[in-house]
């Protein structure tokens, strides 16, 4: 089965969060400790956790490496069932930022997928410690009416407002991971073929 959300975008944009985000990783982990833009799996990117020093911001892979194999999404619906996911749904949940995701309909025509209005989008993730470092990966769910003719899964969307609960709270977690995201807009970034 081909992935959802294979790549998203985190862009230097002049946003205030953005830059929150950007400043607090600098603080942590240094200047150019990784670097904004398409984001791709395997890739060091800011996810957002909380500790007993709030929520914060770390910087961890993307994707669980398994032996042969990277997973890099795992499904809202039953993670909280599966041995891989079920500690991180429990106590390691965290939420990846971006600017947007990226997917590619069966033409191979590439799409941004954006929250209406809003700076920013974030996803649900877990994250985990494999080999001694930290990564992530992003939840999935049935896709909405704004993605269903480009993908029948979409990256588990969360609503500005819900990303302090999707980390602190276990309950409010448990219901976000049957909820249905917010509608999305959706923008061709192919440049257009012109035949004159």
């Amino acid at each position: 089965m081909v992935s959802v959300c294979g790549r998203y975008q985190f862009t230097a944009e002049q946003c205030a969060e953005i830059l929150q985000i950007i400043q607090d990783v600098e603080r942590r982990h240094g200047a150019g400790a990784w670097t904004p833009g398409e984001i791709r799996p395997t890739a060091v990117a800011p996810v957002l956790v909380s500790s007993e020093k709030g929520i914060h911001s770390e910087l961890q892979s993307w994707g669980y490496k398994m032996p042969g194999n990277l997973v890099i999404n795992a499904r809202a619906e039953t993670a909280a069932d599966k041995p891989m996911f079920r500690a991180s749904v429990a106590s390691q949940r965290c939420v990846i930022p971006s600017t947007g995701f990226f997917e590619w309909d069966s033409q191979k025509r590439k799409y941004l997928f954006q929250l209406p209005g809003e700076d920013m989008l974030y996803m649900a993730g877990l994250y985990s410690i494999r080999d001694g470092k930290p990564c992530y990966c992003i939840l999935t769910t049935s896709a909405n009416d704004s993605m269903k003719d480009i993908h029948h899964r979409m990256p588990l969307v969360l609503k500005r407002e819900q990303v302090a609960p999707w980390l602190e709270q276990p309950k409010a977690a448990g219901d976000y991971l049957r909820m249905t995201p917010p509608l999305l807009k959706k923008t061709d970034v192919e440049p257009q073929l012109r035949l004159w």
